[in-house]
């Protein structure tokens, strides 16, 4: 069974699925055993073709570590928490998760753009 380990040890993200609003930004690592990688893409393809196909869906990318790492980022842009939250919370999506290799810690939070004067915009 994977485990959940919040990125903000003061905002959860069952509190931030209750905002409201958009665009916002999911950032969630997955950490497994650099022997699991193979499963966890396999499981992630799945679960992002399944978040495409729903409403509010902009894009997503999936990194991961160099040098063998088994630590992988994944960004996914939603139009608004509310489609976000809808996505998350289908039989479809939630069915998969138990797919992801034993032991894997996934971290994630929804973030929106900061503005930042003279460096980037929001």
């Amino acid at each position: 069974m994977s485990k959940l380990a919040e990125m903000d040890r003061t905002v959860t993200l069952f509190e931030q699925l209750r905002e409201e609003g958009g665009p916002v930004t999911l950032v969630n690592t997955l950490v497994v055993s650099p022997d699991d990688a193979d499963q966890l893409l396999a499981v992630w393809a799945t679960d992002a073709a399944i978040m495409k196909r729903q409403p509010g869906f902009i894009s997503t990318q999936l990194h991961r570590g160099i040098a063998g790492s088994g630590t992988f980022l994944n960004y996914a842009v939603w139009e608004t928490v509310a489609h976000f939250r809808a996505a998350f919370g289908k039989p479809e999506f939630q069915a998969q998760l138990g797919h992801y290799p034993e032991g894997m810690i996934a971290s994630p939070h929804l973030f929106r753009p900061v503005a930042v004067s003279g460096i980037c915009v929001a």
